[in-house]
Formats: C-alpha cells, sequence, structure tokens
C-alpha cells in the first residue's frame, strides 16, 4: 500500500517536474555547441573588431581553450535561467490554454506567457549570467584590472566576498528586460510556428521543428540585441581613478549609446549575434524534442 502510494506520488510530481528538467538540459547540450560564437560576440561587443579579427586575436594571444573561457558559468546559467524559463512557459500556456477550454492560444497571450517566463528564468540566472560576462571580458581588461576566476562558483563566491550578497543581480534590470525580449521572441514564435508548419503546410515532425526553431532563432536575436549591448555595457564597467562609472544605470547606457552612435549602435555584431542565439535557439528546441522523444519510448 505504501509502495503505491509512493509510485503515485512521483508518477504525480514528475510531470510538474519535466518541463523544467527538459528545458533545463536541452539549454545546457546547446551552450556546449555554442559557447565560442558567445565569446566572439561579447568581444566584439566590447570593441575588439570584427568576428574574423577577433577569432585571430584570440587563437594568437590566448589559444584555443580561449573560446570555451566560462564554460562553467554558461552551463551554470541554462541550469537555472533555462530550466527557469522554458518550464514556466510551459505551465503558463498549459494553464492558459485550459483556462481557453482546450483552443490554441492566439499570439498575444503567447507573447504574455513567453514575457512572463523570460522574466522569471532571468530572475534566477542572473547571478549565473553576471558571472559569464564577467568571464568572458576578463582578457580584455589591462592585467592589474582583471578578476581572474577560475570557474563560475569561483567568480559567484568573489563577488559576494568583495561586492555583497546583491551584487549578484548587478545589471538585473536589462537582465530581465532583455530575457522578456527574447522570450517574448522566442517563445511566442516558436508555438505559432508549429502550428503553421504543421497544421496550414502539413509539415513532417522533423521539418516542423527545423522550421520552426528557425523562425524562432531569428525573432529572439532581433527582438533582444539591444537589450542585450545594454546589459552588456553594464556588467563589464569599470570605475575610473576617482571611482566613478561610465554609466548610472541602463538608461543612461542607452543615451549615451543613443547620442553617441545611434540607434544602430545597439545592434552592433547584430551577424554574430544573430549566428549565436539562432543555433542556439534551434538546437535547444530539438535537443528539447529528442529528449522528450526518449522519454515517451521510455515511457516517462
Amino acid at each position: 500500500m505504501g509502495d503505491k502510494a509512493k509510485s503515485t506520488s512521483s508518477a504525480g510530481a514528475w510531470p510538474t517536474v519535466k518541463p523544467f528538467a527538459n528545458g533545463g538540459a536541452s539549454g545546457m547540450l546547446a551552450t556546449c555547441v555554442i559557447q565560442p560564437i558567445d565569446m566572439i560576440k561579447v568581444r566584439i561587443q566590447l570593441g575588439q573588431g570584427s568576428a574574423g579579427e577577433v577569432t585571430r586575436t584570440m587563437l594568437k594571444n590566448e589559444g584555443f581553450g580561449a573560446f570555451y573561457k566560462g564554460l562553467s558559468a554558461g552551463l551554470l546559467r541554462q541550469a537555472t535561467y533555462t530550466t527557469a524559463r522554458l518550464g514556466s512557459f510551459r505551465v503558463l500556456t498549459n494553464k492558459a490554454i485550459e483556462a481557453n477550454d482546450g483552443k490554441p492560444l492566439p499570439l498575444y497571450q503567447k507573447a504574455l506567457c513567453g514575457l512572463t517566463a523570460g522574466a522569471i528564468g532571468a530572475c534566477f540566472g542572473s547571478p549565473a549570467d553576471l558571472a559569464l560576462i564577467r568571464m568572458q571580458a576578463d582578457a580584455t581588461l589591462p592585467v592589474a584590472q582583471r578578476r581572474n576566476y577560475t570557474n563560475a562558483f569561483h567568480a559567484l563566491y568573489r563577488i559576494v566576498a568583495d561586492e555583497g550578497v546583491l551584487s549578484l543581480w548587478k545589471g538585473a534590470g536589462p537582465t530581465v528586460v532583455r530575457a522578456m525580449a527574447l522570450n517574448m521572441g522566442m517563445l511566442a514564435s516558436y508555438d505559432q510556428s508549429v502550428e503553421f508548419f504543421k497544421d496550414n503546410l502539413g509539415m513532417g515532425e522533423a521539418a516542423t521543428v527545423v522550421g520552426a526553431s528557425s523562425v524562432s532563432g531569428f525573432f529572439a536575436a532581433a527582438c533582444s540585441l539591444p537589450f542585450d549591448y545594454v546589459k552588456t555595457q553594464i556588467q563589464k564597467m569599470q570605475p575610473d581613478a576617482q571611482g566613478k562609472y561610465p554609466y548610472t544605470g541602463s538608461f543612461d547606457c542607452a543615451m549615451k549609446t543613443l547620442k553617441s552612435g545611434g540607434p544602430f549602435k545597439f545592434y552592433t555584431g547584430f551577424p554574430v549575434y544573430c549566428v549565436r542565439i539562432a543555433p542556439h535557439v534551434m538546437m535547444t528546441w530539438i535537443f528539447l524534442n529528442q529528449i522528450q522523444k526518449v522519454e515517451k519510448k521510455i515511457g516517462l
């Protein structure tokens, strides 16, 4: 009797946990593939030149291993951020579908679910995101200013010890806004595209996943890059000799950027950013699809 109750309890818990576990696993797998492109994107935004120049400089001065600097922070970010955002998005959309009597959701409701899921994920993932940006940008700083974090957990420990616990959420404002924009583009467009490719065009499962994930990747990049640019500038800034920071906050950074470089300055590195974001989004959805297939085969 006790074993039966335990089994029923476990079976009841897994459907709730599954979207979160699957989301985190798919995001971590995608990060292992995309990390070098993400590193190049950050260096471009920090003003080190074009994609080709950054790649050549990194290979010459730092070696191939430099492309995977910050991987531990990237994986930790996916384990927190993507777990929370994909899991919460599926929970939110399922609840919304129930409230809609089982009918497919209109695009605006999917977008609202994506915005909410992005905010939830960013709140959980902001500390790891801060560690990732700092580790990736460290080699661009003068030797005396480098932080020399050895891994993500060392970075988090040092940030808390040197700057206080709340510093883990430094730049959290633009991080949350960026995540909301990215997830609105990524999550809503994916679900909408799946319905279109499957129901309107009659595509098979594999073609639907690849097509919908491609659309999802493009809209994720287009919606989020301006916010990503501001977030990166805020998170990597250092005080000058007088202890003054170049920006007082994300709004100040956005206004100064707009004044000095115009609106297109926010899209610095867009081709590389799109190449980085779109494949990561695509692989996240593809890995998630494969994980779900395996679960069906083994009866989970």
